[in-house]
């Protein structure tokens, strides 16, 4: 029979300017997750590049033949696990993206994810922030395979959008992974309450891993890398500072609430398809 357990890790990291160096920790933090019995392991949005418009076409890469592509590859196979790779800013042709890659125990991209919503707001005496102005919006959804179970991938801001994780459910994903750097106006707010909602709404595990907070950055991470599980309850998470959050994932959890309170299968579709027409 097989396994419905595995060890995910979501290392929080911390990221600096140094490209070279933000990857090398990268691989050191891999290496650890997986000596301690980690099967999928996840990096922060932007992990190799400070987050901001004016980093992205500077740190920019090709994937899959980047530098950077090539050091996931190679730690993947080498420590034998599922690496969903945060996110990297993507040059294809002549435009930019905010992609995650995903890379298979040996070392095949088995997809990549460009994040679908793109994150611009104007908040009074918060944040302003405009991630159009340089990148470009992805077209697709993401859902990869493991040998154990189906993951739906977004990127930050996707988290916000429901209808994205519905999709995800009704594809048959049991957990939904989102590297994200919400800030310190919208992360207080809204980082756990989002992820809860996606979990419980869909009966699914959501984990989210951020970068770790730097507070001399031009764009400042709520850090707070956590795991909810799908009856809504923060099973693993950390705060602000560079770690590794470990959760031991049991499937049987996701049948059981399911079973339990069996929604999607009481759904009133006929009543939520209905258009108006006056």
């Amino acid at each position: 029979m097989t396994s419905r357990t595995f060890r995910l890790a979501l290392i929080q990291l911390a990221v600096g300017e140094d490209k070279l160096e933000n990857v090398k920790e990268a691989l050191r933090f891999i290496k650890r997750a997986k000596e301690n019995g980690s099967h999928v392991i996840a990096l922060p949005e932007c992990f190799n590049s400070p987050y901001g418009t004016k980093f992205f076409p500077k740190y920019a890469e090709q994937i899959p033949s980047g530098q950077t592509s090539i050091a996931l590859s190679e730690a993947a196979e080498e420590n034998q696990v599922y690496l969903v790779a945060g996110s990297i800013p993507e040059k294809d042709g002549e435009k930019l993206y905010n992609t995650c890659t995903i890379w298979n125990p040996s070392g095949e991209l088995v997809t990549k994810h460009q994040k679908v919503h793109l994150f611009d707001i104007d908040i009074p005496g918060g944040i302003r922030f405009k991630e159009s102005e340089t990148l470009t919006a992805g077209k697709k959804l993401t859902i990869f395979n493991t040998d154990i179970c189906k993951i739906g991938i977004g990127i930050c801001y996707d988290l916000r959008f429901d209808e994205m994780a519905r999709l995800y459910r009704k594809e048959g994903c049991d957990l939904l992974l989102y590297p994200g750097a919400f800030n310190m106006t919208t992360g207080p707010l809204h980082w756990e309450l989002l992820q809860r909602a996606r979990a419980v709404d869909n009966q699914v595990f959501v984990a989210s891993v951020a970068p770790a907070q730097d507070k001399n950055a031009d764009y400042v991470s709520w850090g707070h890398s956590q795991v909810v599980d799908p009856w809504g309850k923060v099973i693993a998470k950390t705060e602000f500072d560079e770690a590794i959050v470990y959760a031991d994932i049991d499937l049987k959890v996701v049948d059981d609430v399911r079973q339990q309170i069996p929604v999607f299968g009481q759904r009133r579709t006929d009543l939520y398809d209905t258009v108006r027409r006056d």
